[in-house]
């Protein structure tokens, strides 16, 4: 067992490895990056010069280059008199080689080329005629930059290191803090002990409240990437798990406050304090105990994630309680009406694309019962979840139907039952005892897989529907060139396939005596 687990994690690891470095290659490397400015608004404000810097700046910033614009280095260099303006002036404004006159341009195209860059120059575009002739066009002023592509092993190797984070007393880079510590406290806000930090980036570490699963946790962080074009510069982590309602208030007191009776009503989630390294305001002063005074608002609704995990479990259960009884009773019906109406269920629900049967149930949902189509139009939050949650569990009734159907019947025939049969043990007991037990075990393997895939979404499903779920946002990302999202996604959706197979193995073994994992013995 030991030895099997090792392997399959070790082979599993590199199995991620390669999908994360395959997207990766087709998003940053294989797709055109201009791309990116598909939607942004700054880049179509601007023009000549001034738009090819700002997507230097941009592709720096998604991490497919780095530059340097040499502004920035001359005024670090000669700081901001005289000299640096008249540099500034010999870069912006004068063409041709003009510019390779000075030292400080010489020293930087030597220390930049030295390192691996690329010198390039945006040379001043200027009007050629008219009452203008020699003045600079909008966004014509000229540029000196250096360049280097940053190649796309790098980029994966600082995915991976920086995947998972764990939150020290080193964090906070403020000398003035000198009292660093990790401890238990009682939480003021929940009744109960939390673990505190100071030094860390949060104040709370560990700590319970009111919303699902009720203990939650600031310490160890899943890095998955910064969203730049649909959320404009949000971690993905933060994207996927906080919920995107309104504004939540409630009745609470400022850390410094508690104990007296000054009450206030406020979003402001305390259990999410980070550090402030800047001034505090006297506000700030009387309301707070420390330098903890940034944090998130709590707002209603759920989450990405949790959306997704909810339309996805219920049909799951749906889809369960539902599929297997069916396909016992056909095939204990085989060949009559019951089996034949199930049948042609099963062709139709298979057959069918997908996109098809979800707009013919929506328009059947919506004509005959009201309910909403589209998550956002719905005035009872709870009624917009039952038109994509019966979309979802339908296809898996008509698949669990088919296979249950299928290993019931090939058990049916099987040397034991007839064994039973001339033991004189009942059908009801042949079939509830030794058939359906027997048949099921191949479907035991899937039960993992159908949990964990909920937390993934249905990206079809989600899409039709609008459901604000992990499943759309992937879709969203691929519309919007977000490639951040993308491959966070990947990541996501594989690491939980790779969990679910190896629960699906495990659970084989415990349900099924004929299976082993030891090197002797079993299969």
């Amino acid at each position: 067992m030991k030895k099997y687990l090792l392997r399959r994690i070790l082979f599993s690891l590199f199995s991620l490895l390669v999908v994360i470095w395959t997207v990766m290659l087709l998003v940053f490397s294989l797709t055109d990056r201009s791309v990116i400015f598909q939607n942004d608004d700054t880049w179509n404000k601007r023009s000549a010069n001034e738009r090819i810097v700002y997507e230097y700046s941009q592709y720096q910033r998604y991490e497919y280059l780095e530059y340097v614009n040499y502004t920035s280095y001359a005024s670090n260099k000669l700081g901001n008199g005289d000299a640096y303006t008249e540099e500034s002036n010999l870069i912006q404004r004068q063409e041709g080689d003009a510019y390779l006159e000075s030292a400080t341009v010489q020293q930087f195209i030597e220390e930049y080329t030295a390192k691996g860059y690329k010198i390039v120059r945006l040379d001043p575009i200027k009007f050629s005629s008219g009452r203008t002739k020699g003045q600079l066009k909008p966004g014509g002023r000229g540029f000196l930059l250096a360049v280097r592509e940053r190649p796309i092993i790098y980029r994966l190797f600082d995915y991976l290191g920086n995947l998972f984070t764990i939150e020290t007393t080193n964090d906070v880079k403020d000398p003035s803090l000198t009292d660093r510590y990790v401890r238990f406290e009682k939480d003021p806000y929940s009744g109960l002990f939390a673990i505190v930090g100071s030094g860390t980036t949060h104040k709370y570490l560990l700590y319970f409240d009111s919303r699902f699963p009720w203990i939650h946790q600031n310490w160890i962080h899943l890095n998955l990437g910064v969203s730049y074009t649909r959320f404009r510069g949000q971690e993905i982590t933060g994207v996927i798990n906080d919920p995107s309602g309104d504004l939540k208030n409630a009745r609470q007191q400022f850390p410094a406050l508690i104990g007296t009776d000054q009450y206030v009503e406020t979003s402001a989630n305390f259990h999410s304090a980070t550090y402030n390294m800047g001034e505090l305001t006297d506000a700030e002063k009387q309301q707070f105990n420390d330098r903890y005074t940034v944090m998130t608002y709590r707002r209603s609704g759920l989450s990405m994630i949790e959306n997704s995990f909810v339309i996805g479990l219920v049909a799951v259960v749906i889809a369960y309680c539902l599929g297997l009884p069916l396909g016992i009773l056909m095939a204990r019906k085989k060949d009559k009406l019951v089996d034949k109406l199930g049948m042609a269920y099963i062709v139709f629900i298979m057959a069918v694309p997908s996109l098809a049967y979800i707009f013919l149930f929506a328009a059947l949902g919506t004509k005959l019962f009201n309910l909403p189509y589209k998550f956002a139009n719905a005035q009872v939050k709870f009624l917009a979840y039952i038109l994509p949650t019966i979309s979802l569990a339908l296809p898996q009734i008509g698949s669990l139907m088919k296979w249950m159907r299928r290993y019931m019947i090939d058990q049916m025939n099987s040397d034991y039952v007839k064994f039973a049969r001339a033991e004189g043990l009942s059908e009801q007991e042949i079939f509830s005892q030794h058939i359906s037990r027997n048949a099921i075990i191949p479907l035991v393997h899937g039960i993992p897989a159908s949990i964990l895939g909920c937390l993934t979404g249905a990206i079809i499903t989600e899409r039709v529907y609008s459901v604000p779920g992990v499943g759309n946002l992937l879709t969203l990302a691929i519309n919007g060139h977000d490639n951040g999202i993308i491959v966070a996604c990947t990541v996501f959706y594989t690491t939980l396939s790779i969990i679910s197979q190896i629960a699906g193995d495990l659970l084989m073994v415990k349900y099924d005596p004929r299976i082993s994992f030891e090197t002797k013995g079993g299969r």
